[in-house]
């Protein structure tokens, strides 16, 4: 009898932490009252400067400064290979770096806690095209964008530098093209 109460009680915690992570609208600071108004999904007058002067190493074991992006509109994801919500977006973010690169969009994925001999044949395997960078063990950049309580965790970053969206868990991929475009 324990057993089958252990293994509900694991189950009902699966499904939770699934359940955090799914895309639940009230949960993103989107302020677009009208989907379809661009317009509007622009930055917010009163958003934050986002803490740019962090140097993390990317798969390359080059040292990339997130501040040396300022003065193009950064989508700084946080994720994990382990993270299936985060293998849905992957895709997206690729696409909007192709699509929207050469209008300046520069994607950054922050792996939060993968070591890197686990990421390079993921990237290679997700043919993720943009910048990819080892968080493990920087979890002052955590700090600095969160608090991160579920992963994805994505932030938009306008132009200026400041935060112009933040979003935790699965997001729309209507949300994120719709929230770029207007910061383009």
């Amino acid at each position: 009898m324990r057993m089958r109460w252990a293994i509900a009680v694991v189950g009902v915690v699966a499904l939770a932490a699934v359940a955090v992570n799914f895309y639940m609208p009230w949960r993103t600071t989107e302020r677009v009252s009208d989907p379809h108004d661009v317009a509007a999904a622009s930055c917010p007058a009163d958003a934050k400067p986002a803490k740019l002067d962090f140097t993390m190493k990317d798969v390359d074991g080059k040292d990339v400064t997130l501040g040396d992006y300022k003065g193009k509109v950064i989508l700084l994801d946080f994720w994990a290979t382990w993270c299936p919500p985060c293998e849905v977006e992957i895709p997206w973010f690729a696409d909007f770096q192709e699509r929207f690169g050469k209008d300046g969009l520069q994607v950054i994925g922050i792996s939060v806690d993968d070591p890197l001999d686990k990421l390079v044949p993921y990237i290679k395997e997700k043919k993720m095209n943009y910048i990819v960078l080892q968080g493990l063990g920087h979890e002052e950049v955590q700090e600095a964008f969160g608090p991160i309580v579920a992963l994805p965790y994505t932030v938009l970053i306008g132009r200026d530098g400041r935060i112009c969206a933040q979003h935790t868990g699965l997001t729309g991929n209507d949300v994120f093209e719709r929230e770029i475009k207007a910061l383009l």
